[in-house]
């Protein structure tokens, strides 16, 4: 089964985790601050990071099919 589900990379990353809580291990994992510094876009957040943005993606991505 194919998931339609696409993070939004304008999306902040509170907005994120609100609608997808698994994601919040994933943000943590790339050590992407999912508490204060979570009122960005999830493209500011890794840009800010130094995080790959695909590599993030994919991973969020895959936290929100497994659920």
């Amino acid at each position: 089964m194919q998931s339609t589900t696409n993070i939004d990379i304008v999306a902040t990353v509170n907005e994120i985790v609100a609608q997808y809580p698994d994601t919040i291990a994933v943000f943590n994992r790339f050590g992407i601050d999912s508490c204060c510094g979570g009122g960005v876009p999830v493209a500011d957040a890794a840009r800010r990071d130094g995080v790959d943005l695909d590599a993030l993606l994919a991973a969020l991505q895959e936290a929100i099919e497994r659920r």
